[in-house]
């Protein structure tokens, strides 16, 4: 990138520990997110895809610290997040919201909406008095296009698509620089999805927002976002823009998973790649490439050498020791 990124993942690491035994002791670990680096700048959105269960919201909340890493750096404006404590940090978190996937539980049931969106301009002290906030948050609420009337309202009168929408002005009521979006649309109806994508980029042009945009739909990611990573079993195997990596991917899962998106125009013929065999476990990873057994493509090398992120083209990199 020409200017130095608003946040930088280099080498990030989370591991769960498995305990058992009398004593609880740690007898095993899952690899959830093993070694993901990426760069994001100011009001780029970056999509983050890979089947369930490959550690894509794990790394959301490890760059925020919701959960805290086992190993790696998060560097948000050159500043190191991980050796951040109290009040500095306390203000970092004003800069780095998340709009949580299910819209129904990441509401308090018990809490007015005008309570939830103004919760943290309570807690930062960002505004004067009742007032001050209640005003706020009436803008809030219509930036997302809901109305004043309905702050007084609780979580479960409203629909999904409104709930999310509640959680958006709640991200965005500190004035945050970047929001982890962790499959905000994947619980919705796809009418429903598309105003609240739309919604989405239109709240990114007005306040210059980053996102980092987490989601398995690669139809939902090819529209929202500038660049692309793939994951895969707790690494990044591909990063491209989206218009190079859709139309070329390297790596070989990247082309399995573009090949099974549905094209709706039946007169367009695409070449299916089938991925044979299951996901392998992540508390005992494959060595190598963690794809090497499903893998069409694999050689002797891959079983043996996990390959690392390299430049095949400009600004698209992938870790695949026979690529496309």
């Amino acid at each position: 990138m020409s200017t130095a990124p608003l946040l930088k993942v280099t080498g990030l690491k989370k591991y769960f520990p498995i305990r058992g035994g009398v004593l609880q002791r740690v007898v095993d670990q899952v690899h959830a997110v093993d070694g993901v680096s990426f760069e994001l700048a100011a009001g780029e959105t970056l999509g983050l895809v890979g089947e369930s269960g490959c550690g894509k919201s794990t790394t959301g909340r490890c760059v925020l610290r919701l959960i805290e890493p086992t190993a790696g750096e998060v560097l948000f404006e050159g500043r190191d997040v991980g050796a951040m404590q109290g009040e500095e940090f306390r203000a970092l978190a004003r800069d780095m919201q998340i709009i949580f996937q299910d819209p129904f539980a990441s509401l308090n049931p018990r809490m007015t909406v005008g309570a939830i969106v103004g919760e943290g301009l309570v807690i930062h002290k960002l505004a004067d008095n009742p007032r001050a906030i209640e005003e706020r948050v009436v803008e809030l609420l219509e930036t997302v296009g809901l109305s004043a009337e309905q702050m007084r309202r609780y979580p479960h009168e409203f629909s999904g698509g409104q709930r999310q929408r509640i959680g958006i002005a709640r991200a965005l009521a500190l004035k945050p620089k970047l929001i982890i979006c962790d499959e905000p649309v994947s619980a919705l109806d796809v009418s429903i999805q598309a105003q609240v994508i739309n919604l989405l980029e239109d709240l990114q042009a007005k306040f210059n927002l980053a996102y980092l945009f987490i989601a398995h739909d690669l139809s939902v990611v090819e529209h929202t976002s500038r660049r692309v990573a793939v994951m895969y079993l707790g690494r990044i195997v591909e990063i491209a823009t989206s218009r190079e990596l859709y139309s070329a991917p390297k790596h070989p899962y990247t082309e399995a998973l573009l090949s099974a998106v549905p094209i709706p125009d039946p007169t367009v013929q695409r070449k299916r790649v089938v991925i044979e065999g299951d996901v392998p476990n992540p508390i005992r990873p494959p060595s190598g490439c963690h794809f090497h057994p499903r893998c069409p493509r694999a050689q002797e090398r891959c079983r043996n050498e996990a390959p690392v992120l390299r430049e095949l083209a400009p600004g698209h990199v992938a870790a695949c020791h026979f690529p496309n």
